[in-house]
């Protein structure tokens, strides 16, 4: 009797209001549905397609050149080994024209034409600096090739992480379109019970506002989602559109034990091994210090010849004569620099104290890796039982929604504990959406740290099957 006495005109402002907004959201919704439908060039993307695709990322292309860069440079090192041959000519041809005048003697002409090739071969025997360079362009070799997949790794695991997000945006666009289908209907029923006098205005306008909330909610997604799919694209160098699985699914099992991710993880980690790299090359540029004082041996040949046409230095000359000579010399040759101030020395002790603080930042890392291992690994186990939760939990807040609704047919409830009971319903389905996309993107993480790879079927400690009804092994990938 208390909500009949409310004089509806007190109310017309709020009415008018909602009616704008449902207006302006349902102008707003067909701008949104116009542009999320223009599509171009689809091709079709799938999970398990993503490592093969992002190879042609921009950034990786560039790790790809880099690498090639190393294996060169790392060739160019290795020639040091072999000996070296260099061509020189000195005019060829050179012409020399000029007289030599002298009171007391004949004046002497020069009218000649010469050319001075020679051939030099050299060959290290022993080269104190030669060992120290090729292995540290071997290194940076590995480090190089360690880099690619790296980032490789790295980019496969975000565009995975992108992917299960656009997933995600897609069933939270479901869920609010189921909840706007609540709404509609608990809108209906208002307005039905008003009509035949046994509702109130305020319901129905109580009823208008939760709709427009929805409607709104649901455009929010519909560009959170076209968001995700051209972020998707951009990670995967797409220029058309593209469709995919939009179901969202559990992409596998995690059957280890945490200490067997954490020692597979340091054991195969490409930081870690580059780190150890890095710390040879500090010791190898040391030794390379201390090299520039020991002694270089080299053998070397060289062959040189001279070849005339004309006469020099003569009182007539004659065009036609011409000459030639050559001589071959071969040497074992020694060089060393034996003092030089101190200078490789301090050099020496200073990439020594180089390659001291990469043992530190080794061991820093593997307490970094270890901890991160730790947390995926125990954020998938809390996510398995968020996804069991939501799931009971959505079950019960359907029912809650039958019975709710039921009550409020027959005058014992009231429309604002039906769109309460709604309210839950959407909120479970969205724990369950967003446990689903979490522990996907734990799987991602744990693959990517251990190595390991995941799980298509799901075992227990005893690598034997599960039958707990409650356990994340019975919900289907």
């Amino acid at each position: 009797m208390l909500r009949r006495v409310i004089n509806p005109i007190l109310l017309l402002p709020l009415a008018l209001s909602f009616n704008s907004v449902n207006l302006l959201s349902s102008e707003t919704k067909n701008y949104i549905d116009n542009i999320l439908e223009e599509k171009s060039n689809i091709t079709f993307v799938d999970y398990q397609e993503i490592e093969k695709i992002i190879l042609n990322n921009q950034e990786l292309k560039s790790l790809q050149n880099l690498v090639a860069s190393a294996s060169f440079n790392l060739t160019s090192q290795i020639a040091q080994r072999y000996p070296s041959l260099d061509f020189q000519a000195n005019g060829l041809p050179k012409y020399i024209a000029g007289k030599n005048y002298s009171s007391d003697s004949p004046t002497l002409k020069t009218s000649q034409f010469s050319a001075n090739p020679s051939l030099n071969i050299k060959w290290d025997l022993i080269d104190p600096l030669r060992g120290s360079e090729i292995k540290i362009a071997k290194e940076n070799y590995k480090i190089a090739k360690n880099n690619y997949e790296i980032k490789k790794k790295d980019l496969i695991q975000e565009a995975r992480m992108r992917y299960h997000k656009y997933q995600k945006s897609y069933q939270d666009i479901k869920n609010k379109k189921f909840t706007l289908d609540l709404s509609i209907t608990s809108l209906d029923n208002a307005q039905t019970k008003l009509e035949s006098g046994i509702g109130t205005k305020f319901e129905v306008l109580e009823a208008e506002a939760q709709l427009s909330r929805d409607k709104q909610s649901l455009n929010e997604k519909k560009i959170e989602h076209e968001i995700d799919k051209i972020s998707l694209k951009e990670i995967l160098n797409m220029k058309g559109d593209f469709e995919s699985n939009k179901g969202q699914n559990l992409i596998g099992f995690w059957n280890h034990k945490l200490s067997k991710n954490i020692n597979e993880g340091l054991d195969k980690n490409l930081s870690l091994k580059n780190l150890i790299l890095q710390k040879s090359i500090k010791k190898s540029q040391a030794n390379s210090f201390l090299a520039q004082n020991k002694p270089n041996i080299y053998i070397s040949n060289t062959l040189s010849s001279t070849f005339s046409k004309g006469e020099s230095l003569t009182t007539d000359i004659d065009s036609a004569k011409s000459g030639s000579n050559y001589t071959n010399t071969i040497s074992l040759n020694f060089a060393w620099s034996i003092f030089d101030g101190g200078q490789n020395k301090n050099a020496y002790k200073s990439k020594i104290a180089d390659a001291e603080a990469e043992k530190f930042a080794y061991e820093n890392l593997k307490n970094v890796l270890t901890t991160r291992i730790s947390k995926s690994y125990l954020n998938l186990k809390l996510n398995e039982e968020k996804i069991i939760s939501s799931l009971k939990e959505i079950e019960s807040s359907k029912e809650s929604v039958r019975l709710s609704r039921l009550r409020y047919d027959v005058g014992i409830s009231t429309l604002k504990d039906v769109l309460i009971r709604q309210s839950e319903l959407s909120n479970a389905k969205s724990k369950n959406i967003n446990a689903i996309y979490n522990y996907n993107l734990n799987l991602d993480e744990l693959e990517r740290l251990t190595f390991i790879d995941i799980s298509k079927n799901c075992l227990g400690i005893n690598n034997t099957k599960i039958k707990d009804t409650d356990s994340i092994c019975n919900i289907k990938i």
